[in-house]
């Protein structure tokens, strides 16, 4: 057994390093094939918890947020993401947010903060639907939507006329939730005992002993000024 091992390293160390330079073009390219197709699958599955968050479906949402996040955990996944305008690469899905999940949840806020305000004992009445019925007809005639900016701040001017406007204010921005609740990062490991992971282990080791190889005959060749 000991005398195979040996075998098998002279046989590796007499392999020429042109011949493994040779053999890293392909290594490379599969290595880039099988991050491909991993990358692809994440995509799929990324798509698929955005579709279901389209369609509203909660239970699909989760069950396929469980599978993008077992798959990437498990996956060498590398993936371009815009960063404030710039392009950086990252391991893993990068940031994505259940946008519908999202305005879900805050129209719900928002019915049960207009319930609180309009039970609270106020003399001008219930302050937040008097506002909506000046903001609304003009959210309806620009096509603002409830989340609009403009929609915003017409509420909140119209909210601000009348007392304790303070208090309804911090009533509504209380009851909306975080979006960070809504937002969603999976980070994939540098390396995972995958196909693409073992490729790739097999292409650093040829890297290695081709640059040692090239260390050695630099040294060699300058030493070989000096005799």
């Amino acid at each position: 057994m000991e005398n195979m091992k040996k075998r098998g390293r002279i046989k590796f160390h007499k392999v020429k390093t042109w011949k493994l330079l040779v053999l890293l073009v392909p290594l490379l390219f599969v290595d880039a094939t099988l991050l491909r197709v991993d990358h692809i699958k994440m995509t799929e599955l990324r798509d698929a918890v955005l579709e279901a968050d389209k369609n509203e479906n909660d239970e699909e949402i989760s069950q396929n947020l469980e599978k993008l996040k077992d798959f990437v955990f498990s996956n060498i996944v590398i993936n371009v993401v815009d960063d404030n305008g710039n392009q950086r690469v990252t391991f893993g899905t990068g940031p994505f947010y259940l946008e519908h999940q999202y305005i879900r949840a805050a129209n719900k806020a928002l019915e049960e903060a207009e319930k609180t305000i309009a039970s609270d004992e106020n003399p001008n009445g219930n302050v937040y639907a008097m506002a909506s019925e000046t903001c609304r007809p003009q959210a309806i005639a620009n096509g603002w939507s409830w989340n609009d900016s403009n929609y915003i701040n017409c509420m909140m001017g119209e909210i601000q006329k009348y007392p304790a406007a303070d208090e309804i204010s911090d009533t509504i921005v209380a009851s909306l939730p975080s979006t960070e609740l809504y937002r969603k990062n999976y980070a994939a490991p540098l390396w995972a005992p995958t196909l693409t992971g073992f490729m790739m282990l097999i292409t650093l080791v040829v890297i290695v002993v081709i640059f040692i190889r090239g260390i050695v005959w630099v040294f060699l060749r300058l030493s070989l000024l000096f005799i």
